[in-house]
């Protein structure tokens, strides 16, 4: 295309903004080259049904929680309300930008400020940063918290402890942030082995993380034992949320003893689960911890809301502005719209969901190493040919949508949520017993292993796309 020397052109309006365009001559239709020329000109015509019918087929395709059940164990997959995206969607929180300033602002930053509060008042905190926008953001943020304050008072702790039933991601989080990780074994019960916490609780320990109930989606009943270890030591106490879905409005972690604590707002409070982003995880603390919280936090000053950068020992800030804005309004709204009652009674109703399912299964036959417990928001069985029949078995299980193989080898892990029904959980539990079934019969496994699976997309090597990810396709 010939170049031509183009100025660009600036109005100034009557309010002192100015605009810019370029002028009409600037570009011409001879300057376009042949090449480039639309051969058959138009495009071709669909009608609306065909390209509404289009986009429907593709969504079908994929796996969906408006038709399907997602009892992914330790992750909850629970359905989102749609209301919360329309109330996130309105333009008083969609259409403003981070730099505007604080006075043309004041709903958002108000919206911020309420959901502190409320999160405080859940979790037994007193103050949250709204900032991390993950769970494992969460965690660093919080590691990174306790590692400031004992800085501030001139100890050096190295280490940091979490148990063998804790969070997949908090030993990637403590060894990211230079600690070192030291692993707290589980007894026999699938609870904290108070005697092997006592012995590596040391002062060279900074915190001690904690996920209750643990991921084998059972309470440990000994939390005030554990957190008196840790605080005996001048320890500090994480609480990684990942679970909060079981326990919100039952007790708050902040009165057991738990120093730190970070929330997954797209598992508990009807946010989108972003598969990796955007999601949201605050992190809070207790009051002498406060003063250590990222910047800026949202203050009430007399009627306005402000933005607070005078922390004194603050660690910074850990994402550009505040934090992924629409997933907090979408957890504020469900807050709203559910109440302390309804945020009870959805914790209450995932546990029965999941004791119905371990219940119901124990009478089919599965095994669950830890069946003479009530389970919480989860249940985890075992199954004896899970490594027998490593790739066959896995495949066909992973068709139901549960964890395999954490949080040990063999274990198969299922959250059903609250917001399936009792029918929705008896089909899931019926699909459990045909698969059993088929992977015990040599003749269905044999057939099975002959049998050609075609798909519209062809299935990628999930471990080497996980350890490779190559976002454009193979040239011929």
């Amino acid at each position: 295309m010939e170049k031509e020397n183009v100025k660009l052109i600036f109005k100034e309006s009557q309010d002192g903004r100015v605009a810019y365009s370029l002028p009409k001559t600037a570009i011409k239709k001879k300057d376009l080259l042949g090449e480039y020329k639309r051969k058959t000109p138009g495009l071709p015509e669909v009608s609306e049904r065909q390209i509404a019918g289009h986009y429907q087929n593709l969504a079908d395709l994929n796996f969906c929680p408006y038709s399907e059940m997602d009892p992914l164990g330790s992750c909850t997959m629970k359905y989102n309300p749609p209301l919360m995206e329309a109330l996130a969607s309105l333009p008083g929180f969609l259409n403003i930008h981070p730099y505007q300033n604080e006075s043309t602002i004041q709903g958002a930053l108000e919206a911020m400020y309420f959901l502190d509060l409320y999160l405080c008042e859940i979790v037994g905190m007193a103050k949250f940063t709204l900032q991390p926008s993950a769970g494992a953001h969460g965690e660093s943020t919080g590691i990174m918290i306790g590692g400031a304050y004992f800085t501030s008072k001139a100890e050096k702790r190295t280490k940091i402890l979490a148990p063998d039933s804790s969070h997949g991601t908090n030993p990637a989080s403590i060894t990211n942030l230079g600690f070192e990780y030291e692993q707290v074994n589980s007894n026999g019960q699938g609870w904290v082995d108070l005697k092997d916490l006592e012995k590596r609780m040391t002062e060279d320990v900074a915190i001690f993380m904690l996920t209750n109930p643990n991921t084998y989606g059972l309470f440990d009943p000994n939390i005030d034992k554990i957190a008196e270890i840790i605080h005996r030591k001048g320890g500090l106490l994480y609480y990684d949320g990942a679970n909060l879905n079981a326990i919100m409005g039952k007790y708050r972690p902040g009165d057991l003893g738990f120093d730190i604590a970070h929330i997954n707002l797209h598992k508990t409070f009807g946010t989108p689960h972003g598969m990796g982003g955007p999601g949201a995880g605050p992190t809070g603390v207790v009051e002498k911890l406060k003063d250590f919280l990222p910047i800026p936090t949202v203050e009430k000053q007399g009627e306005k809301y402000t933005l607070n950068y005078s922390l004194e020992h603050t660690i910074g800030k850990v994402k550009a502005f505040y934090g992924n804005y629409s997933i907090l309004t979408k957890a504020f709204a469900y807050i709203l719209m559910l109440g302390p009652e309804g945020l009870r009674k959805v914790s209450e109703t995932a546990v029965v969901h999941a004791n119905y399912m371990q219940e119901k299964l124990k009478k089919k036959g599965f095994k669950f190493p830890y069946g003479d417990q009530h389970c919480m928001h989860e249940c985890v069985m075992k199954h004896e040919n899970i490594n027998t029949l490593g790739h066959l078995l896995s495949e066909y299980f992973k068709k139901l949508q549960a964890t395999i193989h954490f949080p040990e080898a063999n274990f198969y892990m299922i959250e059903p949520t609250e917001t399936e029904t009792k029918e929705s959980i008896d089909e899931y539990i019926e699909a459990m017993v045909e698969v059993d079934k088929a992977i015990k019969d040599p003749i269905v496994m044999e057939e099975l292993e002959k049998r050609k699976t075609f798909t519209p997309i062809r299935k990628i090597n999930a471990k080497k796309g996980m350890a490779r990810p190559c976002l454009r396709e193979k040239e011929d």
